[in-house]
């Protein structure tokens, strides 16, 4: 399998690099500590006027048509800067992939457009609730037709970006009488509309600069036209969607860890102990070395995983590899780079805590890597059955 870049994903992957470098990295500290709100709407708007928030969009309706490559290269890019903003270019991206899906032209004509030139700041993909995590088919939200009108009740959480999201993605139970995953429907819901309400930022461990909230709807009307692809076929085009996402978290997990091993070894070819620098102590350099391995294969992994999803071909197995190993991989290069900046490390002054703490969420998100593992473990022993 050849990984060389095309000469657009090279051009794409360094202006994104470039935008993080002059944008997104100087404010990164700044949205860790809950400020500068009004930077990421920015910078975001930013990204979404260089063609960022519709990477793999069609043309037609404002998109870059980039391809997967592309899109994992810049979150990459991103998460090495800010891993906030790059969660939300994530979210938003993985929002319009949905919507040109399974979208009917109208829904594309309206909605796709507006996320791409950032007229929305970004999209939100409700899935999760309180009993329906890992396993979605658990949901209870549910979604009643009442003359030519759909009423939704019920609630999320952990939704990113919610309150400043422009259009929601929301999962719904529409039949309950059906087999477990098989009477749910998908809907796009407008910000603003009555009957929905967005919940407090909730207060998380990392990428703190990124909003997660919860949605509650209350008898919240919304056109029979809201329905997004076929009628209690949700819980499929969710499923397949996810499988997606999980490309760009493995890029930005890899983001993450890999600005903490160019932070490491910067410090240790400087910092000197017993007369010599650390770098050149082998026991640093072991460990410099079966870091830098992990995230070459990392990026390996999600280069094989992007380019069978541009080909068109089965990617599930590989998506999940590249999720897992990435995620796991991004745990241990963090707290590498932290411990080799000793006690310099652990102060908020270098940005190794906050690594550390961005790159923690990677492993549960986007389905955790214990889910991966499952879903690795199925698709390997499949034709054995």
């Amino acid at each position: 399998m050849d990984f060389a870049l095309t000469d657009e994903e090279r051009m794409i992957e360094e202006t994104a690099a470039s935008l993080a470098a002059d944008h997104l990295a100087p404010h990164a500290g700044r949205l860790d500590r809950g400020e500068g709100g009004d930077v990421l709407l920015s910078n975001l708007k930013l990204l979404a006027e260089n063609g960022f928030m519709g990477l793999n969009i069609d043309e037609a309706y404002g998109g870059s048509a980039a391809g997967t490559v592309a899109y994992a290269l810049s979150v990459g890019a991103f998460g090495s800067a800010c891993a906030s903003t790059a969660v939300t270019v994530s979210v938003t991206n993985l929002v319009g992939e949905v919507i040109q899906s399974v979208g009917s032209e109208e829904q594309k004509a309206a909605y796709l457009p507006k996320l791409c030139d950032g007229t929305f700041a970004s999209g939100a993909f409700c899935l999760t609730e309180p009993g329906a995590g890992s396993d979605p088919s658990g949901m209870t939200t549910r979604a009643v037709m009442d003359g030519n009108e759909w009423v939704l009740n019920g609630g999320k959480i952990y939704i990113t970006s919610a309150e400043y999201a422009g259009i929601f993605i929301v999962w719904a139970v529409t039949d309950p009488e059906a087999p477990r995953g098989k009477g749910i429907s998908c809907f796009l819901v407008e910000a603003g509309t009555p009957g929905m309400a967005i919940g407090k930022a909730e207060r998380k461990m990392g990428q703190t600069g990124s909003a997660t909230n919860a949605v509650h709807f209350q008898d919240c009307r919304i056109p029979a036209a809201a329905l997004l692809g076929a009628e209690n076929d949700g819980y499929r085009v969710a499923v397949g969607e996810l499988t997606g996402g999980r490309i760009s978290i493995a890029a930005l997990a890899h983001g993450i860890g890999r600005a903490a091993m160019e932070a490491a070894k910067a410090y240790v070819m400087e910092r000197e102990q017993f007369g010599s620098k650390i770098g050149d102590m082998q026991g640093v350099q072991w460990m410099i070395a079966d870091r830098e391995t992990e995230l070459e294969a990392a990026r390996l992994l999600i280069l094989q995983a992007a380019c069978l999803k541009d080909r068109g071909e089965p990617f599930g197995r590989a998506a999940s590899m590249a999720k897992l190993f990435a995620s796991e991989a991004a745990q241990k290069a963090t707290y590498t780079a932290l411990q080799l900046h000793g006690g310099a490390g652990y102060l908020a002054d270098y940005p190794l805590e906050r690594y550390a703490r961005d790159a923690r969420v990677t492993t549960i998100y986007e389905g955790t890597s214990e889910i991966q593992r499952m879903i690795i473990a199925r698709e390997t022993l499949m034709h054995l059955r």
